[in-house]
């Protein structure tokens, strides 16, 4: 029998299809010996009771993350998700503790919120630096004391919630700037998960192409095609500032303009890398102020004898 901790290599969103996403990674996979080392923290982290602050970039993954802790915790609640940049400012209080029958906008039933829908579960809050300051203190006196107060009641719900929060900067720096709430950022510096940008974890990137070759083949009734050598070796140099959002959509692009059995770079839509860091270079001459040019030069010439290094 296989070790019940252990985690899969590839991380999808159950019921795609019914939950269609535009902007969120759909796929995680842990190939690359540092997506490794996060599978064996996440494996270390996931059933010990505390909260914990996944800190990522857009579209590497963060809420598949989320959602496999939740399950490997074996807490028996929901996993309830939510966007702390969609929250109304007007009803930001009643959207996340609830509120009982008449106490919001003459409403004729109470309401558990998001806090209480996660009940035994898991509150995963996506981007909490957006979370109002002013709803910091009573989540992380909820959080603290166990009990939830709905906007109108009298008296407090006992909840048991385990909150997953994310981020994509550092949340210390909105500390200092007096933006986010110190003491529950210390609360959730308990537990912390990097997960890296995709450029930095490459042995993930032909694995999650492959990934969604299969998906767009299969969802286009197209053949599988082979991805040619100098195609992969182009998708592992490629910077990839959109993670693994970006990587689905040039996958999808491929699928569609190629006409043969193999994918070739030119299929991908994406710049070769000596082309690309001309281009930057010829862009940053451009627009240099002159006090930066001696800098440039600097940073040239270093990385020119690097080159001839690797040449000699």
């Amino acid at each position: 029998m296989s070790d019940p901790r252990f985690i899969p290599p590839l991380l999808t969103f159950p019921d795609e299809e019914r939950s269609p996403l535009s902007i969120r990674a759909k796929a995680l996979v842990f190939v690359d010996p540092r997506s490794r080392r996060l599978r064996d923290e996440v494996d270390r982290l996931a059933r010990l009771p505390i909260p914990l602050l996944i800190r990522g970039e857009p579209g590497t993954g963060k809420e598949l993350l989320a959602r496999h802790v939740h399950r490997e915790s074996e807490r028996g609640g929901l996993f309830v998700a939510v966007s702390c940049g969609a929250i109304s400012s007007a009803r930001a209080e009643a959207e996340l503790f609830g509120y009982v029958a008449g106490a919001h906008g003459a409403a004729a039933s109470s309401r558990a919120g998001w806090f209480g829908s996660a009940n035994g579960g898991t509150l995963y809050l996506d981007e909490i630096g957006d979370l109002p300051l002013s709803l910091q203190d009573k989540l992380l006196a909820a959080l603290e004391t166990g009990e939830a107060w709905r906007v109108g009641s009298s008296k407090a719900t006992p909840v048991d919630v385990r909150l997953v929060a994310a981020t994509s900067f550092d949340l210390s720096k909105a500390v200092t700037a007096g933006k986010f709430n110190e003491r529950l950022y210390h609360y959730l510096c308990d537990g912390q998960l990097d997960l890296l940008p995709l450029r930095e974890r490459t042995g993930d990137i032909l694995p999650l192409a492959e990934y969604f070759l299969g998906v767009y083949a299969q969802r286009l009734s197209l053949p599988l095609p082979l991805v040619s050598p100098a195609a992969q070796l182009l998708l592992e140099r490629h910077a990839w500032p959109g993670n693994t959002r970006e990587l689905e959509n040039v996958i999808h692009f491929a699928l569609l303009v190629s006409s043969g059995d193999e994918l070739q770079p030119a299929h991908f839509n994406l710049a070769d890398p000596l082309v690309q860091l001309e281009a930057d270079l010829q862009r940053l001459l451009a627009g240099a102020d002159r006090q930066h040019l001696p800098a440039l030069q600097q940073i040239l010439q270093l990385f020119s004898g690097r080159v001839a290094e690797t040449l000699a």
